[in-house]
């Protein structure tokens, strides 16, 4: 298949999509990704552990055990066992969570044709290592291009045609730079392009990945300030604030702060922050009207990404000196036992700073002891 693109210049160029694809995970996610390069022509087959969900897309067309009421296209087919997906691809996307990228990437390289590229569809950091996820499989995955794919993208809605945007982000070779069309990046935005489904392209590894990793945290921290009663003033703040400290973060491990400006950045977390469908938005909002952690999702053991990652992310932006106090105010609630009243009260009675960061100083808040512990009582 042949698409159109347009260089710098204005002159068009044809850029090819890939033929024969693998997704692992079939989970919501990796569905809805599967979905659209199924539309688009290219032969997918998706792999995951699930025998019902299996049966289910290969039979019924739809995975309702992830993704409800979702029709799937009738060339979509899955398989349970890995070298049956990965063998043959021309592009692997790994889809699962953050937790199981080393263990999948190494199986996958078991399979994976030398020279292979592989996207990473999952947002995290290593908890052991610091390490994000596209640096976790090229360790896993030697000789093979990795780059990742992320935005603001719910599955279903993706699944359901609902006009989507993403970005596809792979490192850019000098050659690449110079022709485009061959990367692995620009050819997997043209396999994920449709009437519906729109791709940009990236060669901010670094940036594009702190925004996926890091908008989960602050998801959590607007989840619990809005079901603690809190409203739009609130989440604006904590979203406009929450984007400073991606910034601060990808620009300390080498990435462009402009690119937290895009849709893997600020788009991203706008939607996650914005939606109960987020899983990390749901359970802030459980926890900050007053339900226990044990109880959150009527008691189910959901996967939360935010939740794990707001240690991983604070451990990294210490070591880094990066200050990061919505993130750490999260920590310190999931994880260190700290009151969610006392903790967001102390967030805003930090002291005052300038927004640019050239101004460079601050001046102490004028809130009381008192102020202070009517906020949190507030809060609670």
């Amino acid at each position: 298949m042949k698409h159109q693109y347009f260089d710098a210049g204005g002159v068009p160029s044809a850029a090819h999509a890939f033929k024969r694809s693998a997704v692992v995970g079939i989970g919501s996610w990796g569905t809805a990704l599967a979905a659209t390069l199924a539309e688009n022509g290219t032969s997918v087959r998706i792999w995951g552990r699930r025998a019902d969900a299996i049966q289910d897309i290969n039979t019924n067309h739809r995975n309702e055990a992830y993704v409800a009421d979702a029709p799937l296209p009738q060339s979509l087919y899955a398989v349970h066992k890995m070298s049956d997906a990965v063998r043959d691809a021309d592009v692997v996307l790994i889809v699962v969570p953050s937790s199981a990228i080393r263990s999948v990437s190494r199986q996958v390289s078991e399979y994976l044709a030398p020279g292979t590229p592989v996207a990473i569809c999952a947002k995290g950091i290593e908890a052991e290592t610091g390490l994000l996820m596209t640096q976790i499989a090229e360790e896993e995955l030697p000789g093979h291009p990795v780059g990742c794919v992320s935005g603001p993208t719910f599955a279903r809605e993706t699944i359901l045609r609902h006009p989507t945007a993403a970005t596809v982000a792979f490192p850019f070779s000098p050659l690449h730079r110079i022709s485009p069309e061959t990367s692995p990046a620009v050819r997997l935005a043209v396999s994920l392009t449709t009437e519906h489904f729109r791709a940009y392209v990236s060669d901010d590894l670094v940036g594009v990945e702190i925004g996926g990793a890091v908008k989960n945290v602050i998801a959590l921290a607007c989840g619990m300030l809005t079901g603690a009663g809190f409203a739009d003033n609130t989440r604006a703040a904590l979203i406009t604030r929450g984007l400073d400290e991606m910034k601060l973060l990808s620009n300390a491990l080498g990435g462009r702060r402009e690119t937290l400006t895009g849709l893997s950045g600020l788009g991203d977390l706008t939607l996650t922050c914005s939606s109960t469908t987020s899983r990390n938005m749901s359970l802030g909002l459980q926890l900050g009207r007053g339900i226990p952690r044990e109880e959150c999702f009527d008691g189910r053991p959901v996967v939360v990404e935010g939740e794990a990652n707001a240690v991983s992310i604070t451990d990294l932006a210490r070591k880094l000196g990066v200050d990061m106090p919505i993130c750490e105010t999260v920590r310190a609630i999931l994880h260190e036992g700290a009151d969610l009243g006392q903790a967001f009260a102390a967030l805003w009675a930090r002291p005052i700073e300038a927004e640019p960061m050239a101004m460079d100083f601050a001046i102490a808040h004028p809130a009381t002891d008192q102020d202070i512990a009517t906020l949190a009582e507030r809060i609670s």
